[in-house]
């Protein structure tokens, strides 16, 4: 088997980590005002949307409740239709910007089950195309991203605006 190196990934493992916290990074953008900066697309009454900032795929979104929970039950129905809404809403941006073939829509619940931030829940959109699974992913754990993150949140917030 060959050997694929990624020397500047060292600078990352050996960087101080920030302190454990109570209050999720998802809270921490939720409260900040920065959405550029954050990569925040939509905010509405209980929940925003972002774009992830190490994405599976172009356009990969994220629908996150304001209120920080780890699992479903404890949304209020409100909250949950809020969630729904706001993906709906995304999903049709996402198609209106980037034109996919299809949609990965989904939540990890559990860090079991993949979720990088489990103390603070958010539902995943990955846009797909057919095709998009290519050799540098399976073969090189590498995806390839063709669009910048500001670039893409700032046409996203466009279309948004104009979605009800």
């Amino acid at each position: 088997m060959d050997a694929l190196h990624a020397p500047w990934r060292i600078q990352y493992i050996l960087s101080p980590k920030p302190p454990a916290s109570d209050v999720s990074l998802f809270t921490r953008i939720a409260q900040s005002s920065d959405d550029v900066g954050n990569h925040v697309i939509a905010r509405d009454r209980s929940c925003f949307a972002m774009l992830n900032a190490y994405p599976y795929n172009g356009g990969h979104l994220m629908v996150v409740p304001y209120k920080q929970v780890a699992d479903l039950p404890d949304l209020t129905d409100d909250e949950l239709t809020d969630l729904m809404r706001l993906t709906r809403r995304c999903e049709m941006g996402l198609r209106q910007v980037m034109k996919p073939d299809g949609f990965n829509i989904g939540l990890n619940l559990g860090r079991v089950a993949g979720a990088g931030i489990a103390e603070h829940l958010h539902l995943h959109i990955v846009p797909r195309w057919n095709g998009d699974t290519n050799f540098m992913p399976v073969i090189g754990a590498t995806a390839v991203v063709p669009q910048a993150l500001t670039e893409l949140a700032a046409q996203l917030r466009a279309a948004l605006s104009s979605i009800a």
